[in-house]
């Protein structure tokens, strides 16, 4: 069986840290983790970011209220270069790299390998990505605060 791979990169107007501490932090991650038309309520997020720790979501439809649940184990947690996690219940692996630009620029490098099948939709893909675009939107919040 193949190793499905998939890769993206975005470049956010934050600087490295700002950027890192968002993906590691639940009052961060709970305005941006899951889809548009998802919420991800903070007493539904837990992060234990070290090496062995956990991590665990859950994601709520907000037209229908189902909810989808999600949990990995870090692998690797550098601060602010790079996470990396397993996720227990799909065997699917990410791993994520912060690269700082220069001028409160941050370029985010996301690698998932062993991909469900069904994470291989473009459809899927989409919806991935318009977290990003949520992530980038929270970013912009908080950097307009700090000016």
């Amino acid at each position: 069986m193949p190793e499905h791979v998939l890769n993206f990169t975005r470049v956010f107007d934050a600087p490295r840290d700002l950027v890192f501490r968002c993906m590691v932090e639940p009052h961060h991650l709970t305005r941006f983790w899951g889809p548009i038309g998802t919420s991800t309520p903070l007493d539904q997020i837990s992060v234990d970011a070290r090496p062995g720790g956990t991590f665990a979501t859950v994601m709520v439809n907000d037209s229908d209220g189902s909810r989808y649940a999600t949990s990995a184990t870090y692998v690797e947690v550098r601060a602010p270069e790079r996470l990396s996690w397993l996720e227990g219940h799909s065997g699917m692996a990410v791993t994520v790299t912060f690269t700082d630009l220069g001028d409160n620029r941050t370029q985010v490098d996301i690698e998932q390998s062993n991909v469900p099948e069904q994470l291989l939709d473009p459809r899927a893909q989409a919806g991935f990505l318009t977290s990003l675009d949520r992530f980038a939107s929270h970013l912009a919040t908080l950097t307009v605060a700090q000016r």
